[in-house]
């Protein structure tokens, strides 16, 4: 049984900084990508941040630059780095297990999905 556990949402003001957290269990964590989502109140999920078995990323244009996602194979763990937090990043925050070794941004890649951590960005 796959678990993804994520940690480190919370209340930020604008231009504030929080790092996500996501521990894997139950799965090889190293051999596969590791994504980021998020869904708005009323939005769809979209597509924030990928990254490779090998370290490869993929950021989606409006994080480029402010978000860092990286990972630590020993720790089975993902992080997301967030800077220069805006009110339109407030979203539920989804960590999610790829079916391969590469991330792509399509949701229907991904098998394995955590449970969701809020955060809130006050202007």
């Amino acid at each position: 049984q796959v678990q993804l556990v994520e940690s480190g949402g919370g209340l930020v003001q604008a231009g504030g900084s929080l790092r996500l957290s996501c521990v894997a269990s139950g799965r090889t964590f190293s051999s596969y990508a590791m994504g980021w989502f998020r869904q708005a109140p009323g939005k769809d999920r979209e597509f924030v941040t990928t990254i490779s078995w090998n370290g490869l990323t993929d950021y989606e244009n409006s994080v480029k630059g402010r978000f860092s996602i990286s990972r630590d194979n020993a720790k089975n763990t993902v992080y997301l780095q967030m800077n220069s937090l805006k009110p339109e990043d407030t979203a539920v925050y989804y960590c999610a297990a790829g079916r391969g070794s590469y991330g792509t941004r399509w949701p229907d890649n991904y098998v394995h999905w955590g449970q969701g951590t809020q955060v809130t960005v006050s202007s």
